[in-house]
């Protein structure tokens, strides 16, 4: 009995990785009672996608890590002058101060 409850709970867990994984592609009764041998085809190709999918993106998160060396350099700035930032507008009969912020490179 307890092979039985096994067998149901191991289908019911690979239709709903079809279902799941198939990103709306199947539904749950047409994947109950598709053939063994198309279920478990489709079911390996989904598997395999998935994991070259990871693979793929556990080697680009490798090779895309930052160098902690790197300085960002937007477009238009200049990286040898101190940036600044205004104050609110002068009122009447003030000057405008320029404020420096400090910024540190690493």
């Amino acid at each position: 009995m307890n092979q039985i409850n096994e067998s149901k709970l191991a289908l019911y867990k690979q239709i709903h990785q079809i279902c799941f994984h198939g990103k709306g592609g199947y539904d749950w009764h047409t994947i109950y009672n598709m053939p063994i041998n198309i279920r478990k085809f489709i079911f390996n190709e989904i598997k395999q996608f998935y994991e070259e999918e990871n693979k793929a993106n556990s080697n680009a998160k490798n090779n895309n890590s930052p160098n902690h060396n790197t300085k960002v350099i937007h477009p238009g700035s200049n990286p040898h002058s101190q940036p600044t930032r205004s104050t609110s507008p002068p009122k009447k009969g003030q000057q405008k101060i320029n404020v420096p912020i400090k910024v540190q490179y690493k």
